[in-house]
């Protein structure tokens, strides 16, 4: 076990080892996250290149919701991602 060892009981300190797994936990968190917005952005791509989705922004104007979804959702988790992975310490 990693630590310090306490001088009078001889059990070890857990606290620098805990903050240390939770320092890597947060940056897997990012980047599943980032991997995961990727995906839904890719998704959001594809739906906008649909047949489908190309007469509803002809004849709305705009996207459709689920589209929408899949690109507000894409963005904000490869920006929730990006922190996590790489400003948070």
């Amino acid at each position: 076990m990693t630590g310090h060892p306490d001088s009078v009981s001889g059990n070890y300190d857990t606290r620098c080892v805990n903050k240390e797994n939770l320092m890597g936990s947060s940056k897997l968190v990012g980047i599943v996250l980032l991997v995961v917005g990727i995906a839904l952005l890719y998704f959001g791509y594809q739906s906008t290149q649909s047949v489908g989705d190309q007469i509803s922004e002809t004849l709305t104007g705009r996207f459709t919701d689920n589209t929408m979804w899949y690109l507000i959702g894409g963005a904000a988790l490869i920006a929730a991602g990006g922190f996590l992975s790489f400003f948070k310490k």
